[in-house]
């Protein structure tokens, strides 16, 4: 499972399940959550540097979205 949380409202605003751990997980998880929120405002999105979230699909979304990537020290938990 892969959510995506708004940090202000504290709020769920994306989410997805699958059985593997795919980037796909966290692609359709950010998807649901630029759909919920619909805005135009520049985004920071924070994520762990695990091996979905560092994959060129989903760095590819972030950067069509023109999102502004942000991830955590190496090694940090």
């Amino acid at each position: 499972m892969a959510t995506v949380i708004d940090l202000y409202s504290r709020k769920v605003v994306g989410w997805s399940t699958i059985s593997i751990m795919r980037a796909s997980l966290v692609c359709d998880a950010s998807d649901t959550a630029i759909w919920q929120r619909q805005s135009n405002e520049v985004l920071i999105v924070h994520s762990d540097r695990g091996v979905q979230n560092t994959s060129m699909v989903y760095r590819r979304l972030i950067k069509t979205c023109s999102f502004v990537g942000s991830m955590s020290k190496k090694g940090c938990r």
